[in-house]
C-alpha cells in the first residue's frame, strides 16, 4: 500500500486531485487510517488514474467519467 503522497508522485497527480476524486467517489482509497486520516491506495490503481488523465485529455468532464 502507498501513502496518498507516495502515489501522487507515482501517477504525476497532486494530493490535492487525489482527495478530489475521493470526494466524488471517482477514485477511492483503498483504506484510510482512523487515527491519521491518511489515504492509502494499491499500486494496481495506478491504472484507473491513467485511464481518467486519459480520458480529460479527450476532453470528458470529471462527471462524464464518473458514470
Amino acid at each position: 500500500m502507498l501513502k496518498i503522497g507516495e502515489f501522487s508522485k507515482l501517477c504525476r497527480v497532486t494530493v490535492k486531485t487525489l482527495r478530489y476524486y475521493d470526494e466524488i467517489d471517482l477514485l477511492k482509497p483503498d483504506t484510510i487510517d482512523p487515527d491519521s486520516g491518511y489515504r492509502f491506495y494499491r499500486p494496481e490503481k495506478l491504472a484507473a488514474v491513467s485511464e481518467i488523465q486519459s480520458l480529460k485529455d479527450m476532453g470528458f468532464s470529471l462527471e462524464e467519467i464518473s458514470s
